[in-house]
């Protein structure tokens, strides 16, 4: 239900956003990406496809579904609907391609304009390391943290942490994979205890039991899965074990959830994402050192707050660096347009807005303006500045929860001119740069721009004209997105190119009782 619900709620969204497109088309030319090919997950395998397709379509272009290899019948069942509701048959095509050198060549053909990825950071990177020219936007991995203060109602964050971190047996991008816990709450035996049978108390079975609440682990753990199930580090005991109790007649095993004592810091299972019902449990001296520890990974995918503490909440909300942050509540179910998806640092590939967002309909083609006045776009940057990234958006307007949007400048752009390179489009980007608060680094030689990029310290180049593989390579290389997109007249369309999103939900109520 949830998520045939969200696959809905994609398709009423996009249906919207293309209202917009049509107001903007009066003054810029949209052109579609022809062919989106989208590479969709096992874990969420109607609704996270489902967003990709409606976008494609709704921007004008058409689509290639490849499912994963697990999720091949729900795959066909997508573009059945598609075609029964009117879908012109053809539009979407259903790839089930092995993932060998046969979706190797699906993948990097050069009648694929753009791929929508869901899946691993090592598939995302081995994806440009097939073809660095790639327009790849990847939701990757995340090593997702939910904080618990001595601030905390203890019972609702026993509640929310085990949720989140066992609710479809671990294996959400989005799923709490450590608990960070202040020092007074950690040292407290009973709360040890507390969450040990809350863990415990979790059904755990087949899917087609009603009373399962823990579910399979989609195939027999390997890899770094296997190692968080199995084997602890030196310093952490097993709160609570886990055992493997069934398998699946598809191949799937059935573990109980495992709880990890004492992790350390810096340590391999505080650093590395395991997918599946293992959560490790971290000592944090307060909030400062709490943050430290949440901070301290590559990935910035979700992250949580516990705390009834008004200021422990602004500091963290000013502090964390994740995409998606959720406070007095799980950190999982994101809702579209309540809680627009998509991570930071090494949990996003690519440019552009979140999926469920205002803008996401926007990376599915290119905006080009025929006529760039650099006096009237600084006029339009400002009043797009005041009017919409200088504030929290709230569009759902929930009394029982805020859910805000809202932006950040990025730590910096590389900017490669080409010889074309125009005074105004200089203009226009440093007018941008300026009011984002995202500083920009100008290049004109490709040798220097590749020597510096690995140390620069900048989220994102932005190209303007033509751009050879060896610069694609290098910012590859340095976990850099490449930004190819053209400048324009419209302030609110090049911003989104000096910022990135953050969505924030908070729980505004206290077991069904409004806050004031």
């Amino acid at each position: 239900d949830p998520e045939v619900s969200e696959g809905i709620d994609f398709a009423t969204f996009a249906s919207h956003l293309t209202l917009e497109h049509e107001r903007r088309s009066q003054h810029l030319t949209w052109t579609p990406h022809p062919v989106t090919l989208v590479a969709g997950p096992w874990n969420f395998p109607f609704a996270i496809p489902t967003a990709g397709l409606v976008h494609a379509l709704a921007a004008g272009g058409a689509a290639i579904l490849k499912p994963a290899p697990e999720a091949r019948a729900v795959g066909a069942q997508i573009v059945a609907a598609f075609e029964s509701a009117g879908v012109p048959e053809g539009l979407i095509q259903l790839a089930c391609t092995p993932d060998d050198e046969v979706g190797q060549h699906l993948v990097t053909h050069a009648g694929v304009d753009q791929v929508i990825l869901t899946g691993s950071l090592a598939t995302a990177q081995m994806f440009h390391g097939w073809r660095p020219d790639l327009v790849l936007r990847a939701e990757t991995s995340g090593k997702n943290a939910l904080v618990i203060t001595a601030a905390a109602d203890l019972d609702l964050a026993i509640k929310d942490l085990v949720r989140s971190a066992f609710g479809h047996a671990g294996q959400k991008c989005s799923a709490a994979s450590l608990a960070i816990v202040e020092a007074s709450v950690y040292d407290d035996p009973s709360f040890a205890t507390r969450l040990a049978d809350a863990a415990r108390s979790m059904a755990v079975g087949i899917a087609t039991d009603p009373a399962t609440i823990v579910g399979p682990v989609i195939n027999a753990p390997s890899g770094s899965l296997l190692t968080g199930l199995t084997t602890l580090e030196p310093g952490e005991t097993w709160l609570v074990e886990p055992h493997q109790v069934a398998t699946t007649e598809f191949g799937g095993t059935v573990w109980t959830p495992g709880i990890r004592w004492d992790v350390q810091p810096g340590s391999w299972f505080h650093l590395t994402e395991c997918f599946g019902p293992v959560l490790g449990v971290m000592r944090a001296r307060d909030l400062d050192h709490a943050l430290e520890l949440q901070n301290a990974t590559e990935y910035g995918l979700t992250g949580g707050l516990h705390s009834l503490d008004p200021a422990e909440i602004d500091t963290w909300l000013d502090r964390i660096e994740v995409g998606n942050a959720y406070v007095n509540r799980h950190i999982t179910g994101a809702i579209v347009q309540r809680q627009p998806f998509g991570g930071w640092k090494n949990s996003s590939i690519g440019v552009g807005a979140k999926p469920g967002g205002p803008g996401y309909l926007n990376t599915f083609g290119v905006w080009t303006d025929a006529d760039l006045d650099a006096t009237a776009t600084t006029s339009s940057l400002r009043a797009a500045w005041s009017q919409v990234y200088a504030h929290d958006h709230d569009p759902t307007g929930l009394r029982s929860e805020r859910n805000i949007l809202r932006y950040h400048p990025l730590s910096g752009v590389a900017v490669l001119a080409g010889s074309d390179t125009t005074a105004a489009q200089r203009m226009i980007i440093d007018e941008a740069s300026s009011l984002s608060g995202t500083p920009r680094y100008w290049f004109t030689d490709t040798e220097e721009l590749i020597m510096r990029l690995p140390t620069l310290g900048v989220e994102r180049l932005r190209v303007l004209g033509a751009v050879n593989q060896s610069v694609l390579a290098a910012a590859h290389a340095a976990n850099i997105a490449v930004d190819t997109a053209p400048v324009t007249s419209d302030g609110e369309i090049e911003l989104a190119h000096w910022v990135k999103e953050q969505a924030v939900s908070i729980t505004r109520h206290r077991h069904g009782r409004l806050l004031t």
